[in-house]
């Protein structure tokens, strides 16, 4: 290793692909809760998805006024990820279909309905931590925004079917960036990529094919797609490994099964933010694990931009039931700006910005069916756009700050 640690550390944020079976399983989660609730905006939602070899079995709770075509929501997703061929044991017309969904308890509900909306109790306790820095122009850190970043090109390839045409849904991707003293980047170090392929009958190194097309086709495009001083990270001979084992033919769910939730660092800040440990996918908003986590998220990343600080994460936690906060954190770590203490911020952000649950939901939208495609590369540092006159990623807006 050339580079000197003595004067930086090295830093490394993995992603999966959309048909790696642990976000099948989230994608198919989230279909379901939009599909209740664009029937019923107060459907109340829990929803874990197990897939396998040619197996997909649900369970978890549900309370709504939709009716829900359940297998043909779940064969729609396989089909939209490209699970299309039966001999690869997981498709959307070979794949048995299994549900065990049954009412939500009572006992939850009493917590978190009141005659007061504005009393919403939350669904659960825990702990949400929302973050954002000024790395990269999306406020996420460099590594998982890569890492999110190249796999989303290798689908387009994937389904553009002009190149690489021997590519299967299954992939992962990680990158490994040199930051200096200051937690400032400065070189991307290793790029790593494991993509699931056809047969290559009579070639001895599929391996070595792979490389160089990913080389070929799909790094010049994530290079196209990043600002100046982003695509500066990769002048300092950055190291790439396509396909370590060499062959990767069995996957998706029939080469591991997958599971709801099992992504969560995936899913947030590639690790380089804290964790409070509960899954998005499945739940509706009024679990705060999902609203308070991009409660959390809004905050820290609109006041980034209003250059209270240069990095910033916000640590929430909640009680089953209860309406406000139970506590909340503020870390700069030492990135405080313009005369900003942490705990200045921190009484800023209770005076400012919603933190009940009944505000975040409505002040978000998050009743509205949005959550299909935070289920795969990321549920942060995505574009909020409007469809059909619904905001998706409402809480990636910059539209608040310093107010």
């Amino acid at each position: 290793m050339s580079l000197n640690l003595q004067k930086g550390f090295l830093f490394t944020s993995e992603s999966v692909g959309e048909g790696h079976p642990d976000k099948v399983a989230d994608q198919i989660s989230d279909a379901l809760l939009d599909e209740y609730l664009r029937g019923d905006p107060e459907s109340h939602v829990a929803i874990e998805t197990l897939v396998t070899t040619n197996r997909v079995v649900l369970a978890g709770e549900v309370t709504s006024a939709s009716h829900v075509n359940i297998e043909e929501t779940v064969r729609q997703v396989i089909r939209d990820i490209g699970y299309t061929r039966p001999e690869i044991n997981f498709s959307d017309t070979s794949a048995e279909i299994q549900s065990y969904i049954h009412k939500q308890s009572p006992d939850i509900a009493m917590g978190v309905d009141r005659s007061n909306p504005e009393d919403q109790g939350a669904g659960d306790q825990g702990i949400m931590f929302g973050y954002a820095c000024n790395q990269t122009e999306t406020y996420m850190p460099v590594a998982i925004d890569l890492s999110h970043r190249i796999l989303r090109i290798l689908a387009d390839v994937r389904r553009e079917g002009k190149v690489m045409t021997y590519l299967r849904p299954d992939c992962k991707s990680q990158f490994t960036v040199f930051y200096d003293e200051n937690r400032i980047p400065r070189s991307v170090d290793t790029l790593l990529v494991s993509t699931q392929h056809d047969p290559m009958p009579g070639i001895k190194e599929p391996g070595l094919i792979i490389h160089e097309d990913m080389v070929k086709h799909v790094l010049p495009r994530l290079l196209d797609t990043l600002p100046p001083h982003i695509r500066e990270l990769f002048n300092n001979g950055m190291k790439i490994k396509i396909n370590p084992t060499g062959l990767f033919i069995t996957g998706g769910p029939d080469g591991d099964s997958g599971l709801t939730g099992r992504k969560i660092i995936v899913d947030t800040y590639g690790g380089w933010s804290r964790h409070g440990g509960g899954a998005f996918s499945g739940k509706d908003p009024s679990k705060v694990d999902r609203s308070g986590a991009y409660a959390a998220r809004y905050i820290a990343k609109n006041l980034v931009a209003a250059g209270m600080a240069r990095e910033m994460e916000i640590q929430l936690s909640y009680a089953i039931g209860e309406p406000d906060p139970v506590s909340i954190l503020v870390n700069t770590f030492g990135t405080t700006d313009n005369g900003w203490t942490e705990s200045a911020i921190a009484q800023h952000i209770l005076e400012n910005y919603p933190l009940r649950p009944y505000r975040i939901i409505r002040d978000l939208g998050l009743k509205n069916p949005v959550y299909r495609p935070t289920a795969s590369y990321g549920h942060l540092g995505r574009e909020s756009y409007q469809e059909g006159g619904v905001t998706y990623f409402p809480w990636e807006k910059i539209d608040r700050g310093a107010l």
